[in-house]
């Protein structure tokens, strides 16, 4: 619970060291990020017990566990450039910066490449070159072995990604909704409904994933994946109609916890797309045929 953790501040007090000093060994360790004066709890300090919290007067900070290691083993406190990310993934500069953008981390400007919230929570770190200003992106160490991203670079080399991601849960999911429908772009999914958006997708020229993992550390499926706007797609029903609410809003949740963007749709929707989907893409900068 979050009242029984210390804020940073309070933390170093009890370790008798100055606070300054706990900021910059939890910031090497990857457990925070800084970004416009603020502080920024990443996943790997999530993974060892930070948490946000809204104080009334101090407004909303990060709280640790009384009892927190911080693991300097497993950094260095680096940053890594897209160049030598990619000597460390066997990858070029290019091939990195397009699947950390695919990953929805970074994202490409008239100047450059920004880093994005969710960049931010797994070690993102934005720069600007002083003679050309343009912008660009370093990562901290621990991005090399974050999992999404090892993925990703699994499966864009063509290897058993199946092997490596899926977890029993996501298994038992696709055992118990198994991918039987064929769609147009072949892309095998799991109801008709499913069909009939991935199939409107794919008639309206929109590029778009299925069945891809959140870019977060739980294993988390979104049904669909739009790169072009940085938006995730989910369908609420099944063959036998709607889904479960509290496995709707648990999904949900997810993604307002992480910042995601997302498009819902309603199995009472499916027959209306036409009316439905263009004004939803939309919002998010995707122009439907």
């Amino acid at each position: 619970m979050a009242d029984e953790k210390l804020s940073t501040s309070a933390l170093a007090k009890k370790r008798d060291i100055e606070a300054k000093q706990l900021f910059q060994e939890l910031k090497l360790a990857g457990y925070i990020n800084r970004f416009e004066d603020k502080w920024i709890l990443t996943e790997i300090g999530e993974k060892f017990g930070g948490e946000y919290i809204e104080h009334t007067k101090f407004g909303r900070f990060i709280v640790w566990p009384e009892n927190l290691l911080i693991d300097t083993a497993a950094s260095a406190g680096q940053t890594l450039s897209a160049t030598q990310l990619g000597e460390r993934l066997k990858l070029p500069a290019k091939k990195v910066n397009q699947l950390l953008s695919e990953l929805g981390w970074i994202s490409k400007h008239s100047k450059g490449w920004q880093a994005t919230e969710s960049g931010l929570r797994v070690g993102a770190q934005p720069k600007i070159d002083s003679s050309s200003e343009n912008q660009f992106v370093v990562w901290h160490d621990s991005i090399a072995r974050n999992k999404r991203l090892r993925q990703s670079v699994i499966e864009f080399l063509g290897q058993d990604a199946e092997a490596h991601a899926s977890d029993r849960s996501i298994s038992s999911f696709r055992q118990k909704f198994e991918a039987k429908h064929r769609t147009l772009d072949g892309h095998y999914v799991r109801s008709k409904g499913e069909l009939i958006i991935d199939n409107w997708l794919y008639m309206n020229g929109i590029v778009h994933a299925y069945d891809r993992h959140l870019p977060i550390e739980q294993d988390v499926l979104s049904d669909f994946y739009l790169p072009s706007g940085k938006v995730y797609l989910q369908y609420w029903g099944t063959d036998n109609g709607h889904l479960s609410q509290s496995h709707v809003e648990q999904t949900r949740s997810v993604y307002e916890q992480h910042g995601f963007a997302l498009i819902e749709i309603q199995p009472e929707e499916i027959e209306h797309l036409d009316d439905v989907l263009p004004s939803k893409l939309r919002e998010f900068g995707i122009k439907a045929y």
